[in-house]
């Protein structure tokens, strides 16, 4: 059997976690509890949950007609349009592959190419790819090692740890959270908040905004408590969990034809339509779009395509492409964007703006949505790809390779070990993981310098609590420990510079790797 052929056999695995579905209402009023002081909880720092947009800006379309014959109305408002894109689970080629069919030939509103938010657990994930996608700009963000539901404190703290130390992303900028199977408890939040991230986003949005009950609440905080899923987990809502200046961003459902009973969430384009029992994207493109229009027409909540790129892989081998899928989506957003003021945005822009609103009319002005793509011409292992010919480090693991910029691990990162000591045989090394005071597109960890030499690139990161009870760890060293604060080939990034191919030998070991899958998969299905 080929490579290829044996790779298909690794789909199941990759696809065994990936959900993201409901089925009804997951909150309402009653059951929420909810009482929020806006005299008192204010921006930039607290928000109430609610429908009307932040900072006091007006919804209110004034309609201009056009003056030709049968022409179209202008719409004019005071509140952007915001699509929310995301993707969750590993990073691979074919996982960015997906992401990019869709994002890289757009541009928003200021002539910048979208951003988005790849919650990343780290089975099957290649970190050097992760590093390529934060430094072209996008967001990166947990969603535990092993994609796990009601994930104990290591599964969330290690995450951080091994982004942090094998894809050199700063603890800093890995501010957001979504829990595996979008289960989680008010443990899990307030460890969330303890840990030092900035938002969580597993709660859903399950009421159409059209419903005068409806739960599609602007992001907002939690110092009066979660205002959503409260039919569904318990010890939140009425109040709780308080989490001052903690947030919780909402994942906007979509409805079908049936209204409350058509709800649909994460990969929408898998699900049948309207009651009906196959899978029909010209019925999906159009609950899309009046799902779109529902919020564009009211209260401008943002409106997300909240997905799982495999499922829409091109590059995937011996899979079938999805074709029709894909140009539905792409459809759908070509048509998104001829509508004025849409944005397409990351979930941590769409923060940075809730918690300072600023008129549509000012947008393009805006910092956070601004063009990003650093500018670093050296040969150093960065994240820029053109930049990284011949630096990689490849970690032939027997159940998946990797590769990374940081030195390899001498075994796998786990949530009880997610920094293991790296490897140093046959006179290799070590080379030096990003430390606190130099940003990821700057610093050399071969040569463990930072390039940086100006006041336009100095960098300064953040410790984190998330070390053994409770330490505040950051970044920095060699592997076996993180220090305390006194211490494939198609992908395209946004950048336009492709990722590296596998090098002579990676082959076998992705061979082996795939070996041990399969073993893995029988064993447990007998």
């Amino acid at each position: 059997m080929r490579p290829f052929a044996l790779l298909v056999l690794l789909l199941p695995a990759l696809s065994l976690a990936q959900d993201g579905s409901v089925s009804g209402a997951t909150s309402s009023a009653a059951a929420a509890g909810y009482s929020c002081d806006p005299t008192v909880c204010k921006l930039p720092a607290c928000n109430c949950a609610s429908t009307s947009p932040p900072g006091g800006l007006s919804p209110v379309i004034i309609i201009f007609p056009l003056r030709r014959p049968n022409s179209l109305l202008f719409p004019c408002s005071e509140v952007p349009m915001f699509i929310v894109y995301t993707a969750d689970d590993a990073v691979q080629s074919y996982t960015l592959d997906s992401v990019n069919q869709f994002l890289a030939h757009r541009k928003n509103p200021n002539g910048c190419q979208p951003k988005m938010s790849y919650y990343v657990s780290l089975n099957y994930t290649n970190y050097t790819l992760v590093t390529d996608w934060y430094v072209a700009g996008n967001e990166i963000a947990d969603h535990t090692m092993t994609h796990v539901g009601l994930p104990p404190n290591n599964e969330i703290d290690g995450n951080l740890i091994a982004l942090n130390a094998l894809a050199g992303i700063p603890l800093s900028a890995i501010s957001g959270f979504r829990a595996p199977y979008l289960n989680f408890s008010n443990e899990t939040l307030t460890h969330l908040a303890a840990a030092g991230f900035t938002y969580d986003t597993s709660a859903t949005a399950s009421i159409p905004v059209t419903a005068n009950y409806t739960d599609a609440f602007w992001p907002y905080t939690l110092d009066y408590g979660l205002a959503n899923n409260c039919l569904t987990n318990i010890g939140v809502c009425h109040g709780q969990p308080k989490l001052p200046g903690f947030w919780e961003v909402p994942m906007y459902a979509l409805f079908d034809s049936r209204g409350q009973s058509g709800i649909h969430l994460m990969d929408p384009w898998l699900d049948s339509a309207n009651g009906g029992t196959t899978v029909d994207d010209n019925a999906t493109l159009a609950y899309m779009q009046s799902t779109f229009m529902a919020h564009y027409n009211g209260n401008r909540q943002p409106f997300g395509l909240y997905t799982h790129p495999i499922h829409t892989a091109t590059t995937y081998p011996g899979v079938q492409v999805p074709l029709s899928t894909i140009n539905m989506i792409n459809a759908f957003l070509d048509w998104a964007q001829v509508q004025a003021g849409v944005w397409i945005v990351s979930t941590e822009q769409l923060l940075s703006w809730v918690q300072n609103p600023v008129p549509l009319s000012q947008l393009n002005s805006f910092e956070p949505l601004k063009c990003s793509t650093p500018q670093v011409n050296a040969s150093i292992c960065d994240g820029i790809p053109a930049n990284e010919h011949g630096l990689l480090d490849l970690c032939a693991f027997s159940d998946f390779p990797f590769f990374t910029c940081y030195g390899c691990p001498v075994t796998e990162p786990t949530p009880d070990n997610p920094n293991p000591v790296q490897v140093t045989s046959n006179g290799q090394q070590p080379r030096e993981r990003l430390p606190a005071n130099c940003s990821t597109p700057w610093w050399d960890p071969i040569a463990g310098k930072c390039l940086c030499t100006g006041s336009s690139c100095q960098f300064q990161d953040n410790s984190r609590p998330i070390g053994p009870n409770g330490a505040n760890l950051t970044g920095g060293g060699f592997g076996g420990n993180v220090s305390s604060p006194s211490a494939s080939a198609t992908f395209v990034p946004f950048n336009g510079n492709a990722a590296p191919i596998f090098p002579i030998g990676t082959w076998p070991a992705i061979m082996l790797g795939v070996f041990g899958v399969v073993c893995g998969l029988y064993t447990v299905q007998v």
